[in-house]
């Protein structure tokens, strides 16, 4: 908090505007983790493993970038506080990149083609860190309270799914529909020049109205220490806010599922084509299945966390998704699933979208609440406020969906010895029977990591309520 004394509440509109931000990053990330590896393998003819090599490195860089770009932004004083000016200058470059990287040259070989990819996946998650890690940051300081913050985060979710899942939809129904006769669709180049252009104005538009659309909070947002800064003393005060043990829990934890989602993204497509055999019409309606899905996770979300507490809702949700998950292939590889174009199928994988989209989207919206409640809890032992740097775990997560997520699709996807320029139909049962044996194994093995870890988290209500309490002592919050 700043010397101007207690912010008045936050209102909806000031709480939608915030939210609307999310729209950007998660159009993006889900851009990237569905259509990226199947684009550039089956339509511009890379092979899988290169593109996923590509993401495994840009994710290193990210590891890099996301903390630092943190730290920086905890201790840049302006006239437009520590968030804002990173969010508004992300706008036009982010844009950008995304709408050219769905656009490479024809004619060109493969090395120029991965050199081409590199650069503009490295341009549109540069300008993403700078956008996504100060707008996650401004959750904790617009939300203090251990259920408002839960229900600011919820709010973001909605257009976290709007920009997903809701692209998504869009994205089949529309811009990479498949016609009549056959021709279109994922696996055409035409339809991705209207997408990325579309989705290039929402990222431009999203970021504009909410760095703007909270600008008035400003003077009552916390301000950076007026103090020398350098180098030696950055690197310490990281090591001293990263060491806290609930940080390091929730966000290997975090990473482990981000990790997951990103494998089920990036094998979607190659799943509902090939493995269950379905049109994109059927596509399209799972993606609609998973929008609605995700609305309902919003709304769990916060019935969870008062009833269990964040920690414990988030085991149970995690749990029940992902076992709800691989029931379907697990069916299918015991022989137990009805036959592949048959309505009692569809219905399966209708239920198994609906219930696991539900599942994770209360279980992330809990997450980024557990990794919001460490700012005062680290705050309480350093004395600073480091929002920007606890919640570059956050966006780095979201980019492990993208990066160590698509790697280990196309890893799989290797593994099964899946063909360039599949058809639907044609694949032989061997390789969708060795993409089964290896998708099932690794996502229960990822969220077994991850739930184990989980339990270690040491922040529940009565501590971060007694933190707050601490910090209003000392003048601090």
């Amino acid at each position: 908090m700043t010397e101007t004394g207690r912010a008045p509440p936050l209102g909806l509109g000031a709480k939608l505007l915030y939210a609307v931000g999310a729209t950007a990053t998660n159009l993006k990330h889900r851009a990237i983790s569905s259509f990226l590896v199947i684009f550039y393998n089956q339509v511009v003819g890379l092979p899988p493993q290169l593109v996923g090599g590509i993401l495994m490195i840009a994710l290193v860089f990210d590891a890099v970038l996301d903390p630092l770009v943190g730290q920086i932004s905890d201790n840049v004083r302006s006239r437009w506080g520590r968030r804002h000016p990173f969010m508004l200058v992300s706008a036009a470059p982010y844009a950008a990149a995304f709408f050219f990287l769905w656009n490479p040259p024809q004619g060109w070989s493969d090395g120029a083609l991965a050199i081409y990819l590199a650069i503009c996946l490295f341009s549109v998650r540069f300008f993403d860190t700078f956008f996504e890690v100060p707008h996650q940051a401004l959750a904790p300081e617009l939300a203090k309270g251990y259920d408002e913050r839960t229900n600011l985060i919820a709010l973001r979710q909605i257009f976290v799914l709007l920009g997903g899942a809701g692209m998504m939809v869009m994205a089949l129904q529309f811009f990479l529909k498949e016609r009549a006769d056959g021709s279109g669709g994922v696996l055409a180049r035409d339809g991705y020049f209207l997408y990325s252009m579309t989705g290039a104005l929402i990222i431009f538009a999203a970021i504009i109205l909410s760095t703007v659309g909270t600008a008035h909070r400003i003077p009552y947002l916390s301000t950076a220490p007026d103090r020398p800064i350098t180098f030696r003393g950055m690197f310490a005060e990281v090591a001293a806010t990263l060491g806290n043990r609930a940080f390091i829990v929730v966000s290997l934890s975090g990473l482990f599922i981000a990790v997951a989602a990103g494998a089920k993204s990036g094998l979607d497509m190659y799943v509902g084509i090939y493995f269950w055999e379905l049109s994109q019409s059927q596509l399209a309606v799972l993606a609609t299945m998973s929008l609605t899905g995700g609305l309902a996770g919003v709304a769990l979300a916060p019935v969870l966390g008062r009833a269990f507490g964040k920690k414990f809702g988030v085991l149970l949700a995690s749990t029940t998704g992902v076992v709800v998950h691989i029931t379907p292939m697990s069916m299918r590889m015991l022989g137990l699933a009805p036959e592949n174009e048959t309505t009692a199928l569809f219905l399966l994988l209708c239920s198994e979208e609906f219930a696991n989209a539900t599942l994770a989207a209360a279980s992330g919206i809990l997450t980024a609440s557990l990794i919001a409640d460490v700012v005062e809890d680290a705050q309480v032992r350093t004395g600073r406020r480091s929002e920007g740097l606890l919640l570059s775990a956050t966006a780095l997560v979201r980019k492990m969906v993208s990066g160590a997520g698509v790697f280990t699709a196309t890893t799989i996807l290797a593994f099964s010895q899946f063909p360039d320029d599949a058809k639907r139909g044609q694949v032989a049962e061997s390789v969708l029977t060795r993409l089964g044996l290896a998708y099932i194994p690794t996502m229960a093995g990822l969220y077994a990591i991850a739930i184990l870890l989980l339990f270690a988290y040491n922040i529940d209500r009565r501590r971060h309520e007694a933190n707050l309490e601490i910090l209003r002592s000392r003048g601090l919050n």
